[in-house]
C-alpha cells in the first residue's frame, strides 16, 4: 500500500490552515465496547501525533472498557446518545453538540454514525469529513445504501479498511475513486513478540462468538481433524451470543477433551503462543486483527478467503485460505497444516514479516493524520 504523502506546498500551508494549534480531531463511533473497531481508536489515543493533533471521542451508545482506556491517555470521551426522535431531529441534535467543540476533522467509523455525523457535521461547518468503514456488511436494504450513498457525498473521503471493502463501497455509494482511499488496518507489533509456533499440534481461534464467525463449521472440520489426527486440539478464544449454542454442539460431536473454550481473555499473545497455528471460519471480514496478531506472534493460518482475508494471508507462504461455510474444505486445511509441521516456523517467520511490512498501528494512523491534512488543505485552497 502506498504511503499518503504530504507536498511540501501542502506542510507550508499548515501553520495558517491551523492558526499556530492543534488541530482538533474528533472520533465518532456508535460505542465504546469491546470490539476490533474500538480496540482501534484506542490505538488512535495511544499513538496519535500529540504535537499536530488533539482527538476527543464521541460514542452514540454504550461505553466500557475502551472508553476508561481513551481517558486514561487523556483523550476526552463523550457518552451522546441521540435521544431526539426521527433523523432531522438527530442531525439537529447532534449538530448543536458539534458546533460548540470547535473541530477541525470529523472522523467517523460505520453506518450509523457515518449517517448522522456526516450530516451534522456539514450543518455544524466542520472543515473534514472523514469516514472509515470497517467491514463489508452493510447495504442490505434500499434504505441502507441510500443513507451510505448520501452520507458518502457529504463527507470528503471515505476509507474501507481492505480492497474488497473499497470495492463495496464504491458499488453501494456510487464513488468514484478519487473519493475512495483504501488505509489497511494495523496492529501494535510491539505488544505481540514473536515466539513462533508451539512445538504441538493445537489451533486456535480469538473470536466473538456470533453467527458471522461461523464456529459450527469450525467444530466440524475439528472432528473430521481429530478423526484422522487424535492427538490435535482447538482453543476458541472468546465470548458470544452463541457460546451455549457451541458447547451444546461440541457434546454432540464428542469433543470435549479437544476443545477448550475460554472466554474473554486479556492473555491473547500469551495464548496465541501456545498454539501451532491458527485458524478462521468466518463468512465476513475487513481485516481481521486477531488474524493480524497471530501472524505478529509468527503462527502460519489457515483461514476462510472472504473480505480483506486474502489481502492479509499469501499462500503458501504465510499459510492456506479456503471456501467459507465448507467443514471438508477446512478440515483438509487443517490436516494439510498438522502434517506440515516442519514448515510452521519458517511460514511464522514470513507473516511476522507482513504484519510489520505492511500492517503496523503507527504507519496506519501516520497514514491518517497525512489524510487529515491533504483534505483540509484541500479545503482551504478552495
Amino acid at each position: 500500500m502506498s504511503t499518503i504523502e504530504v507536498s511540501k506546498n501542502q506542510k507550508k500551508s499548515l501553520p495558517e490552515l491551523a492558526d499556530s494549534r492543534r488541530l482538533r480531531v474528533c472520533h465518532l463511533s456508535l460505542t465504546l465496547c469491546t470490539g476490533g473497531l474500538e480496540r482501534l481508536l484506542v490505538d488512535f489515543a495511544r499513538y496519535h501525533n500529540p504535537d499536530q493533533f488533539e482527538l476527543e471521542f464521541i460514542a452514540l451508545g454504550e461505553i466500557g472498557q475502551p472508553a476508561e482506556e481513551i481517558q486514561e491517555l487523556d483523550c476526552p470521551v463523550f457518552d451522546y446518545p441521540l435521544t431526539a426522535r426521527g433523523k432531522l431531529a438527530r442531525v439537529s441534535q447532534l449538530s448543536h453538540f458539534l458546533k460548540g467543540r470547535n473541530y477541525d476533522v470529523l472522523h467517523t467509523h460505520n453506518a450509523f454514525p457515518h449517517f448522522y455525523g456526516s450530516l451534522a457535521a456539514r450543518r455544524a461547518k466542520i472543515p473534514a469529513i472523514i469516514h472509515t468503514r470497517h467491514g463489508r456488511r452493510f447495504g442490505e436494504t434500499l434504505n441502507e445504501r441510500l443513507q451510505f450513498a448520501l452520507a458518502s457525498r457529504i463527507a470528503d473521503r471515505v476509507v474501507p479498511v481492505s480492497d474488497d471493502t473499497g470495492k463495496r463501497c464504491k458499488q453501494i455509494g456510487w464513488l468514484s475513486d478519487s473519493k475512495v482511499t483504501r488505509i489497511w488496518n494495523g496492529i501494535d507489533v510491539n505488544r505481540f513478540v514473536f515466539t513462533g509456533p508451539a512445538d504441538n499440534l493445537t489451533a486456535i481461534t480469538v473470536s466473538r462468538l456470533s453467527p458471522e464467525k461461523d464456529l459450527v463449521t469450525m467444530l466440524e472440520a475439528a472432528k473430521l481433524v481429530v478423526d484422522a489426527i487424535p492427538e490435535f486440539r482447538l482453543m476458541i478464544v472468546g465470548n458470544g451470543p452463541e457460546r451455549t449454542i457451541l458447547e451444546q454442539k461440541t457434546a454432540d460431536l464428542h469433543l470435549e477433551s479437544h476443545v477448550q473454550f475460554l472466554g474473554e481473555r486479556n492473555d491473547i499473545p500469551s495464548l496465541l503462543s501456545q498454539a501451532g497455528f491458527y485458524v478462521s471460519s468466518s463468512l465476513t471480514e475487513g481485516i481481521s486483527l486477531t488474524l493480524l496478531e497471530a501472524m505478529s506472534v509468527g503462527l502460519p493460518i489457515v483461514a476462510t478467503a472472504v473480505g480483506g482475508t486474502p489481502e492479509i494471508v499469501k499462500q503458501p507462504d504465510t499459510g492456506t485460505l479456503v471456501p467459507a461455510a465448507d467443514a471438508a474444505k477446512l478440515a483438509d486445511a487443517m490436516r494439510a497444516m498438522c502434517r506440515q509441521k516442519a514448515d510452521w516456523l519458517q511460514m511464522g517467520q514470513q507473516a511476522r514479516e507482513r504484519v510489520e511490512a505492511h500492517f503496523n498501528i503507527r504507519s496506519m494512523i501516520k497514514d491518517y493524520e497525512n489524510l487529515y491534512l491533504n483534505v483540509l488543505t484541500s479545503t482551504l485552497e478552495s
